[in-house]
């Protein structure tokens, strides 16, 4: 009997960022003392007027399915929020509800990718997209970037990376793991550039378009209109409005592709639960003021800790722009350290050593630097900082000896 999986499922891994926390799981359920910074979770609860919008919807009976792709209140809820936030307009038949984001891309990957297409991906990135990617048999193309061009790919390497198999440009800005957000202008070089080639597609991930305090919002598509034809914009309410369990994403962008994605998902998962759409309905209707609460927080915590981390000798970080992660450089504790040859050792140190879960750089596609989420409380993070001192200062006295 063969007892081997599909090609397409070893061709991926598993979640890095889950791995790490269920390791940071385990190691508390025995008695460690852990402070788990891995996973980009808010630790907000979700607002009140929203989970009364999903009892209300229980009451009522709203327990059968709904349409593949989204209820209707939800779908004029989305169209709304497209117009208040990002003066794009959409139709119902450019919409999909699925379940989360991540359920959108998937879609979206498999609509529109063939085994061998290339999808250029700019580094550091999200986990998932080069795997799901790998699931349709396309080809990631890597662009490399690092700290001192701010993690932004330049309109010269956008050029340098689109060949004829090019098929899809994913972006995602703000950025996890980096936290940086490209400028308005920034984007209007990246679209001059994607003007030139009216074939490859686009899909912008904005699923932290509200944790962004640096600077006004802009996606790709805002900054270009000219690129509407070609581009999908992927968002959700897992972090604007502490949903991450409700698994609500949704996606936008022309007919052709939208129709496509709905099929996929028709012989997936069907719609997603019908109790959660009612509540995303009122996220997005509703009062907006527990975002600019949520993020002023995640501000406090991010201007904190990055002036904390840039006073320990051997750590580059760089502020952020938005969403709760910081992506501090730590290659100098690498180079002709024997203990520490790489990010993946450093963040091993760090939970072994220190109690502290954190996401090596590599799981993103840029080794030599590590993930550090905030989305948790001052406390823990004042208490984080302090055991990362200790730690390096370990570091460094066993260096020396």
């Amino acid at each position: 009997m063969i007892k081997e999986p599909s090609a397409r499922v070893q061709a991926i891994k598993p979640s890095p960022t889950l791995a790490v926390s269920a390791r940071a799981t385990e190691l508390a359920a025995s008695g460690k003392d852990i402070i788990d910074l891995s996973v980009g979770e808010p630790d907000f609860d979700t607002p009140e007027h929203i989970k009364k919008a999903a009892i209300e919807a229980l009451s009522q009976g709203m327990t059968k399915y709904t349409a593949v792709d989204g209820t209707p209140s939800l779908k004029q809820a989305i169209i709304r929020k497209f117009i208040r936030d990002n003066q794009l307009e959409y139709a119902p038949a450019e919409i999909i509800v699925s379940c989360g984001a991540k359920h959108s891309l998937f879609n979206l990957f498999a609509a529109v990718l063939n085994p061998g297409d290339e999808i250029i991906i700019p580094a550091p990135y999200w986990v998932s997209y080069p795997d799901i990617a790998r699931l349709m048999g396309a080809i990631p193309v890597f662009i490399n970037t690092d700290h001192t061009q701010q993690f932004k790919m330049t309109p010269a390497q956008l050029r340098n990376a689109i060949t004829s198999r090019t098929r899809l440009v994913m972006l995602n800005s703000p950025s996890n793991p980096t936290g940086v957000a490209y400028s308005r202008t920034e984007l209007e070089a990246l679209a001059d550039i994607l003007l030139e080639f009216p074939d490859v597609l686009i899909a912008t991930d904005d699923i932290y378009e509200h944790t962004l305090w640096q600077a006004q919002f802009c996606n790709i598509l805002m900054s270009c209109p000219a690129l509407r034809d070609r581009t999908i914009v992927i968002n959700g309410v897992s972090k604007s409005y502490a949903m991450t369990g409700w698994r609500i994403g949704y996606a936008a962008g022309p007919t052709w592709i939208v129709g496509a994605m709905k099929k996929i998902q028709s012989q997936s998962t069907s719609n997603p639960t019908s109790i959660a759409q009612a509540a995303a309905t009122a996220a997005l209707n509703g009062d907006q003021t527990c975002i600019s609460v949520m993020t002023m927080a995640y501000r406090a915590r991010h201007d904190y800790i990055v002036t904390e981390l840039g006073n320990i000798p051997g750590i580059v970080i760089q502020p952020c722009d938005g969403t709760f992660y910081t992506f501090p450089c730590i290659k100098e504790w690498i180079r002709g350290n024997k203990q520490i040859v790489d990010d993946v050792a450093f963040s091993e140190y760090l939970l072994n050593e220190a109690g502290l879960a954190v996401v090596p750089g590599s799981a993103f596609g840029a080794p030599g630097y590590i993930r550090i989420s905030y989305a948790t409380n001052m406390d823990k993070i004042q208490d984080a900082v302090k055991r990362m001192q200790t730690a390096v200062e370990k570091l460094q006295a066993a260096a020396v000896n």
